[in-house]
């Protein structure tokens, strides 16, 4: 068992790995993409560390998922695949969405009134 493998099993059972369901989603994005080709592990490490690496990033590490999505981000832009316009727009999006949402119902991206 490696290092990382016991400290988890010293963890009660119910103990969630991430603490928002949008870490572990932007979490199983990257390696599906990865898993697509579509950049490779140092590629991904250099993106992350780049961001990590940011003036203002905390140093307990809270934020290490905000830097986790904007490396993300900034890949996809930088291959072309996703603009950082788009990206913001559909952020956008979804919070105007989360807005017109009902407390209770799912948050739906065509529940989105519009700017």
């Amino acid at each position: 068992m490696s290092r990382r493998d016991s400290d988890m099993a010293d963890l009660p059972p119910d103990t969630p790995v991430f603490a928002e369901p949008w870490q572990a989603e932007a979490f199983a994005m990257t390696v599906a993409l990865h898993d697509k080709g579509v950049f490779s592990w140092s590629e991904w490490a250099d993106a992350l560390s780049a961001q990590v690496k940011k003036p203002g990033a905390a140093t307990d590490g809270h934020d290490y998922y905000e830097h986790w999505l904007a490396a993300l981000e900034s890949l996809l832009a930088s291959k072309g695949l996703a603009a950082r316009a788009d990206v913001d727009a559909m952020a956008e999006a979804w919070e105007r969405a989360a807005h017109a949402t009902p407390h209770g119902k799912p948050i739906l991206l065509e529940n989105d009134p519009g700017p």
